[in-house]
């Protein structure tokens, strides 16, 4: 209440009702089919919010296909990529079979994704970890691995028989396995555990947030291979015809013998590890770093959508792939993280002159 003068009084406000009418959404189009307040679930703890990440239409950057494309956000997992599913995946099963206590130390060599997602879950379940990086690791990668509680030991030179750090940081994982009592290697390159994580989870929510449709096209960044593989496998299993398409980084073992540098983190490997799919795999496209730039760029200009490197190689390879992706074909991208442990990188406008070239005209 207010008097002649304007000025507030002290009265009391009007009660509120007891219950309001709010509108749901502001923009209702934005919400898929089969909207409702089920999608928002209750965690029991942070791991369990793991999983169940958004599929969204690509509507800018493919505006005029002819195809439809959607891109499931694995950057939206708590710990930042689609490595929480098998991290969360391989410590749980290794406690439940009493493989590790609440002594051991877990060991794993990553400069990236996954040793977030095991710092992580080993920072949940209060357990020792140290993540074997080289120096490609980003200090915000490291920072954050520290956040977590997680060590870390940087191996600098690299394996004299290949050349190559990842060799390296194994040996280095099998000589701290021999002589610390109690230790544990996660192994991401050979867990059953890594593909069955993606096999359990991540297509069927694919296929429950296209209201059952089954995609044409499964573009799928590869690094451990645990995410095609398990995907794949699922995809094989059901019978279903989707074709699988390996997004590979140029200069990767996994589907070549081409050797020489990458810059891009998180995609492609040094070695070929087990979980390689031997049969299934409809094509694997190599991507350049500067497709992966490319593609991200794009992607957070078109899209509003902050990925990391890995990401931008998919996006790049349907870019690429396109003209034959024939007319009303449902294509998913699985965009394995997000943006902001590149933004003094790829998103760098000066670490890009620097490092791939002057190159803006390509998504400006």
């Amino acid at each position: 209440m207010t008097n002649q003068s304007g000025k507030q009084t002290g009265a009391t406000l009007a009660a509120v009702p007891a219950q309001r009418e709010y509108p749901r959404e502001f923009h209702p189009a934005r919400r898929a089919k089969n909207d409702s307040t089920s999608d928002f679930r209750l965690c029991s703890g942070i791991l369990g919010a793991i999983g169940g990440t958004p599929l969204v239409r690509l509507e800018q950057m493919f505006e005029n296909a002819e195809f439809e494309c959607f891109a499931k956000l694995e950057g939206l997992n708590p710990g930042g990529s689609a490595k929480d599913r098998p991290s969360v995946a391989i410590i749980e099963r290794a406690l439940q079979t009493g493989e590790i206590d609440a002594n051991t130390l877990i060991l794993e060599a990553s400069s990236g994704n996954t040793g977030i997602g095991l710092a992580q879950t080993c920072g949940y379940h209060g357990l020792r970890f140290r993540c074997l990086v080289d120096p490609k690791v980003t200090q915000t990668n490291i920072d954050i691995l520290r956040a977590y509680g997680a060590e870390i030991e940087m191996i600098s030179e690299p394996d004299p028989e290949t050349g190559e750090l990842l060799p390296a940081k194994l040996n280095r994982i099998n000589e701290i396995l021999e002589t610390v009592p109690n230790s544990f290697w996660v192994n991401q390159y050979d867990s059953r555990e890594n593909s069955g994580a993606h096999y359990r989870s991540t297509v069927k929510e694919i296929l429950r947030d296209l209201d059952g449709k089954i995609p044409d096209y499964l573009f799928v960044a590869t690094a451990t291979c645990g995410t095609i593989r398990g995907c794949l496998d699922f995809m094989i299993d059901n019978n279903y015809p989707t074709k699988v398409i390996a997004v590979d980084a140029l200069g990767s073992q996994i589907f070549s013998d081409c050797k020489h540098d990458r810059l891009v983190p998180g995609l492609g490997s040094a070695i070929c590890p087990s979980l390689t799919p031997k049969e299934g795999v409809y094509r694997c496209m190599h991507v350049t770093d500067t497709e992966c730039v490319v593609g991200c760029r794009k992607l957070v200009r078109q899209e509003a959508i902050l990925a990391g490197g890995s990401s931008g190689g998919v996006i790049s390879a349907i870019q690429r792939m396109s003209d034959e992706l024939p007319r009303g074909a449902t294509v998913v991208a699985l965009l394995p993280d997000r943006g902001e442990r590149y933004l003094d990188t790829i998103y760098s406008d000066e670490w890009v002159r620097e490092h791939v070239g002057d190159i803006e005209h390509l998504w400006k």
